[in-house]
């Protein structure tokens, strides 16, 4: 393949229960020239095994050396494609038009990254769900003024990245970092809703916390005056779970899920507070700690598409 349609990079770590999900759904996709790149960090599972059965270039990065913005800055590297799709290994796609629906905006010169829909697998928590559903609406954004989007479903410019790599050096968010640079250049990002994906979690409440304390982390060093105080965590921790709870009780769950609702928001802002308190290096300890760990708003109507969604093999999250 000389110059495929587009280059999908996937960032992968002990991904064995996923990666085949979403390789077969790039391959029902309704966009068939595409070139698959799987950089894996030092998978211990069967990722690399699974993804070799599909047509998949592999690329290997050591533990110590991975961070979000370096394995994303070596895929898109080996990249032959102009449009270069970032998905994470345990995302995959809802409907067979999803690669055509993330490029779409692209014909407007002037974008120069796109970012889709996120929704949660079987396994999310309640409280996961109701963050999709407030970042990822049902409705599309097709000049967005501000610099939010996120990697594990988006696609940028090959041109634009060359000019300007992912930051290697944040703990996370380097989707952010690098749209806001975008904004400067003049150029501007879309949200295609209908580019719809599954994004599946399973994290214990330590996860939960790391994920949200590295972030912070980012988010500061992004943003060097924000603030995110002790009071921020209480305000913040009390209106959330409010708002669950009152969606929870829309949805006749709150019975089941109002201690997981607190639980979920506690690990969410009691790591933010930790992360905008923390400073210094990206130490191989912490890297070891945020990548490598051992082991109310009431709901939207969901919009309708007509076009049959992808059927994948029962028993997956």
């Amino acid at each position: 393949m000389s110059q495929p349609v587009c280059s999908i990079v996937i960032r992968a770590y002990n991904e064995e229960k996923h990666i085949a999900r979403l390789l077969t759904g790039i391959l029902e996709q309704t966009v068939k020239d595409v070139q698959i790149i799987l950089v894996d960090s030092g998978s211990q599972d069967d990722t690399v095994a699974i993804a070799s059965r599909f047509p998949v270039d592999i690329i290997h990065i050591q533990p110590q050396d991975f961070t979000f913005g370096r394995s994303l800055n070596l895929g898109i590297a080996a990249a032959k494609a102009e449009l270069v799709v970032m998905a994470s290994a345990h995302v995959y796609p809802v409907y067979p038009d999803w690669l055509e629906k993330l490029l779409e905006p692209f014909v407007d010169p002037q974008i120069g990254l796109s970012y889709g829909k996120q929704r949660g697998g079987k396994t999310s928590k309640y409280s996961e769900h109701q963050v999709f559903r407030s970042w990822f609406p049902d409705q599309s954004v097709p000049r967005q003024a501000h610099p939010f989007c996120n990697n594990a479903n988006a696609a940028i410019r090959r041109s634009l990245w060359q000019q300007h790599p992912y930051d290697e050096l944040l703990t996370g968010l380097e989707d952010l970092a690098w749209a806001r640079w975008l904004l400067t250049q003049g150029q501007s990002l879309a949200y295609a809703a209908e580019a719809e994906i599954i994004h599946v979690h399973n994290e214990t409440l330590r996860g939960i916390y790391n994920r949200y304390r590295r972030e912070s982390m980012a988010f500061k060093q992004i943003y060097p005056h924000e603030t995110f105080h002790f009071t921020d965590f209480i305000r913040l921790w009390v209106s959330n779970v409010w708002n669950d709870w009152r969606a929870a009780s829309g949805e006749h769950v709150l019975g089941k899920e109002w201690a997981n609702i607190m639980r979920f928001r506690a690990m969410q802002f009691w790591g933010t507070y930790q992360g905008y308190r923390r400073s210094g290096p990206l130490t191989w300890k912490l890297k070891q700690t945020f990548y490598y760990p051992a082991a109310a708003m009431e709901k939207p109507e969901s919009k309708q598409r007509n076009i049959e969604p992808i059927r994948y093999h029962e028993g997956h999250d």
